[in-house]
């Protein structure tokens, strides 16, 4: 069992129920998934860079990635229905703790000049957003076989029902917000 994943059902539990008076261990708001996106809009002339990009992300998140595909034709990008624009993949359960610790642990404080992630990035309904500008803060990614710097979507998903319940449960996670 991962260290956060433990760490839920330990102390974070604990720390929710004190805070937000929940009356039962099952209101307690967890993390659902983490979606992983990587939108390659240079992809529609080189199939090469979508492939490149796959890998890049494949390695990130440790499982395959899909292919996701335009929904429809925009004639200014000279993009046509059903074209292959980017990737992602969605990690749950083990992986996706995994994941979120190489993040918080590992990969940001590795961002150059970082002062934390933005508090303010949630949806409305408990779920955080976060844009990386380059896949390089992943330490799995190898400086030297990188063709081109790519950024990405980090979503997290969680069964909180505010943003206040859901900014909680990241900051206990670890996730450095800024002041």
């Amino acid at each position: 069992m991962s260290r956060l994943k433990e760490m839920y059902n330990n102390e974070i539990v604990e720390a929710m129920i004190k805070k937000f008076g929940y009356k039962n261990v099952m209101e307690v708001p967890k993390l659902d998934k983490i979606v992983i996106n990587m939108g390659v809009g240079e992809a529609k002339d080189n199939a090469k860079v979508l492939e490149s990009a796959v890998k890049d992300l494949e390695i990130i998140a440790g499982q395959k990635a899909v292919l996701t595909r335009a929904k429809n034709s925009v004639a200014n990008f000279k993009i046509r229905e059903g074209m292959a624009i980017g990737c992602k993949t969605t990690l749950r359960g083990e992986k996706m703790y995994d994941f979120l610790d190489r993040l918080i642990n590992l990969a940001l404080p590795r961002v150059r000049d970082f002062r934390g992630v933005s508090a303010d990035s949630f949806d409305g309904r408990g779920n955080y957003a976060l844009g990386i500008k380059e896949q390089l803060i992943f330490p799995e990614i190898e400086y030297d076989k990188v063709d081109k710097v790519r950024g990405m979507d980090v979503i997290v998903v969680t069964t909180a029902k505010t943003d206040e319940e859901a900014r909680e449960l990241l900051r206990l996670y670890g996730m450095p917000f800024a002041k």
